[in-house]
């Protein structure tokens, strides 16, 4: 292809940076003459961090300025985590391209190294996510759940001040900015079902730049695209956002599609879960059906 620069939006926190410059690299390597220009911005949830984003509007608030840059010109594409994107898009908008997604398991960090059984009576974990609350307090309903915010760097200090006893942050990001050791130990699935799309990006572009569209597409994992849409299918059939404890977790099981999915109320009650296999789709729309499916089912409860 003939050369062609275009410019990425990206937040400006530390591990926002790492995935969309590791991103970046790969574009390139993947696609001869193509140059990227690298535009921080940052966004909304990045400015308040002394209140839950429950109380400030939601998840959408990591993503609002990046979809403005992309709407009014200042870039050709943008990079979200995929859990930060909302069910919904802008019309002019749309997702081209789900890359291989990373590990999607939660991971705790405990400032004694003992993993999450051998906790002691009322030790105080951090987390602002719903979800995890959710999954602690079935896992170990002595503990104390507190809400938490900042970057990486700031929850692992307060780990580390004595501020938290523990804190529960996606093993994703840990790898991402090369922390992959300081987590204490890895959750499973059972014990916490990661979030809708954890460890996943989404790069999104403009509706009309079919080239860029192309280009994006170029490093598109299937697997990953088929999994994740299945999740986010859950989220839009239970209407879910950050005032909703959802969780999702599609994987390929041998020739099988396996989603899971997790439901509750917003204080946490009436927890129910479900989940479903299907021969592995032949496209992103059946596996679209099956979360729709899923998360009619759990919505019903």
């Amino acid at each position: 292809m003939t050369d062609m620069e275009l410019t990425l939006a990206t937040r400006r926190s530390a591990l926002a940076l790492a995935q969309s410059r590791a991103f970046a690299r790969a574009l390139e390597a993947a696609v001869p003459g193509l140059s990227l220009r690298e535009l921080e911005v940052v966004t909304s949830g990045d400015k308040t961090q002394d209140r839950p984003l429950q109380d400030i509007g939601g998840k959408g608030l990591f993503i609002k300025e990046l979809e403005e840059a992309l709407l009014d010109g200042r870039a050709d594409f943008a990079v979200h985590s995929i859990k930060d994107v909302p069910a919904e898009l802008a019309p002019a908008l749309r997702i081209a391209c789900i890359p291989a997604r990373e590990d999607p398991r939660d991971a705790l960090v405990t400032r004694s190294g003992a993993p999450l059984a051998e906790l002691p009576a009322g030790a105080r974990i951090g987390t602002s996510s719903l979800r995890r609350a959710v999954a602690l307090r079935a896992a170990r309903p002595d503990l104390q759940i507190e809400p938490v915010r900042g970057n990486v760097d700031t929850r692992l200090r307060k780990v580390a001040d004595g501020a938290f006893d523990a804190i529960v942050l996606a093993l994703a990001g840990l790898k991402r900015l090369g922390l992959e050791g300081r987590a204490t130990e890895v959750l499973s699935p059972e014990v916490s079902l990661p979030a809708i799309g954890q460890g996943a990006l989404g790069i999104e572009c403009r509706v009309e730049d079919a080239r860029v569209h192309d280009v994006l597409a170029r490093l598109a994992d299937d697997e990953t695209t088929v999994c994740v849409t299945a999740e986010r299918a859950v989220m839009a059939a239970v209407e879910g956002s950050c005032r909703t404890p959802v969780a999702a977790y599609a994987v390929r099981a041998g020739d099988a599609l396996w989603l899971r999915g997790l439901l509750a109320e917003p204080d946490g009650t009436r927890l129910r879960t479900a989940e479903r296999r299907i021969a592995w789709p032949g496209d992103a729309r059946e596996a679209a059906r099956l979360g729709e499916e899923l998360g009619a089912q759990l919505k019903k409860g």
